[in-house]
């Protein structure tokens, strides 16, 4: 992604299996720049319920998400950008996530924080989580893929940039980093 903007955050979003983690750490690798998967900050107690099959309440998430938006916030203020793989299905997720950029708000016309969703068939998201856990990969059951396709909102206004996930990793990448944001 070719930006000459300074203080930038990048979510590659989607449901558990679209490919955020390897996605984005390849494009952080790309752009020189820091990953965060947003995984590695929900709390035990959030891994846990997944790890069970139940999915996580409001409760469970906004904390969480307000977390990853005060650690890119801070990329932002530093004038760095990061790339951050975090599902943020539903619009008022990505708003909190929004609010990372200190100028956002009502009169804010553009965002430096952008977002990528990486979508695939509920049939192909089904199989790799599949894989996943039988590698023993991640603490996401694929029983859990209904509850987050249902979750999933895209509201065309936000400007989000679709790409396939049944696209090899390379090739997503090298069509992000020639994006101009």
């Amino acid at each position: 992604m070719a930006s000459d903007r300074k203080g930038l955050a990048i979510v590659i979003m989607g449901v558990s299996g679209s490919g955020k983690s390897t996605v984005g750490e390849m494009l952080a690798k790309v752009m020189d720049c820091s990953f965060l998967d947003a995984d590695d900050f929900h709390p035990q107690e959030n891994k846990d319920k997944m790890r069970k099959g139940i999915p996580l309440s409001e409760e469970d998430r906004i904390p969480w998400l307000e977390t990853l938006c005060d650690m890119l916030r801070e990329f932002i203020k530093r004038g760095e950008i990061a790339v951050l793989g975090c599902s943020a299905l539903q619009k008022k997720y990505r708003e909190i996530l929004r609010t990372s950029d200190p100028e956002y708000g009502p009169r804010c016309y553009t965002c430096r924080t952008k977002f990528v969703c990486l979508q695939a068939s509920p049939e192909v998201i089904a199989d790799r989580l599949k894989r996943r856990a039988a590698e023993g990969k991640h603490f996401m059951p694929a029983t859990l893929l209904k509850s987050q396709l249902d979750l999933l909102q895209i509201d065309e206004t936000e400007g989000i940039i679709m790409v396939d996930a049944t696209l090899s990793p390379q090739s997503i990448v090298a069509s992000l980093k020639d994006l101009k944001l």
